[in-house]
C-alpha cells in the first residue's frame, strides 16, 4: 500500500514549471504552452477539409459560375466608369490649344538674367509649337552660349522652358539682346 500511496501523492502535487516554457504534469507528461491553440487550428483546418471533400462537381461548377458572374458585373461596371471618364476628358480636349492660349491672353514671354559672371538664367513662356525647344537650342549654340540645366514642363498647350546658361562674357546689353533674339526665335516658329 504504500507504493500506491506514493503514486496518489506524486500524481496530487501541482505541475512544475520547467525550462523552455512546458510543464510537466505527471499524469500527462510535457504539456506545450499552445497545445489548445493548435488543437483549435487542426480542428478548424479538418472542418475546411471535410466541406471540401463533401463538395461535388455540381457544386463547384455552380460556385465558379457564380464567381465569373460577379466579376463580369464588376468589368462591365469599371468599363462603364472608364467610359465616362474618358467621355469628359474629350470634352476638355475639345477645346483646343490654340483656342485657350487665345482665351486666356496668354503670350509669349521670355525673361532672361544675369547670374555670377558669366551665366545666364532664361524662361521662355510659350504656346507649344513642334520645334520651339530645337530652334532654342540652336539659337543658343549659334551665340556661343553652353547650357548648364534646363526644365521643360508643358499643360494644355503651353510650354515653360527654363535654362541656365553660360558664357564667355555677359553683360547687361548681351541680356537685352539674348531676351530679342529668343523673343524672334519664338515669333518665327
Amino acid at each position: 500500500m504504500k507504493n500506491s500511496q506514493a503514486i496518489e501523492e506524486v500524481s496530487n502535487r501541482p505541475a512544475r514549471a520547467v525550462r523552455g516554457g512546458r510543464k510537466y504534469d505527471v499524469n500527462r507528461g510535457f504539456k506545450s504552452k499552445n497545445l489548445e491553440a493548435e488543437r483549435r487550428r487542426r480542428q478548424k483546418l479538418n472542418a475546411r477539409l471535410l466541406s471540401l471533400r463533401a463538395m461535388n462537381r455540381a457544386t463547384i461548377l455552380d460556385d465558379s459560375i457564380t464567381y465569373i458572374e460577379f466579376l463580369q458585373e464588376e468589368v462591365k461596371g469599371l468599363s462603364e466608369k472608364l467610359q465616362e471618364i474618358e467621355m469628359s476628358e474629350e470634352n476638355m480636349r475639345s477645346v483646343d490649344d490654340t483656342q485657350l492660349t487665345e482665351k486666356c491672353n496668354i503670350e509669349a514671354d521670355v525673361q532672361v538674367t544675369a547670374i555670377d559672371g558669366n551665366k545666364l538664367r532664361i524662361k521662355i513662356y510659350c504656346e507649344n509649337k513642334k520645334g520651339v525647344f530645337n530652334a532654342v537650342m540652336e539659337a543658343f549654340g549659334s551665340v556661343g552660349f553652353e547650357v548648364i540645366d534646363t526644365n521643360l514642363t508643358t499643360f494644355k498647350g503651353l510650354i515653360l522652358i527654363s535654362f541656365s546658361v553660360e558664357g564667355t562674357h555677359v553683360d547687361r546689353l548681351l541680356v537685352e539682346e539674348m531676351r530679342a533674339l529668343l523673343m524672334e526665335v519664338i515669333r518665327r516658329i
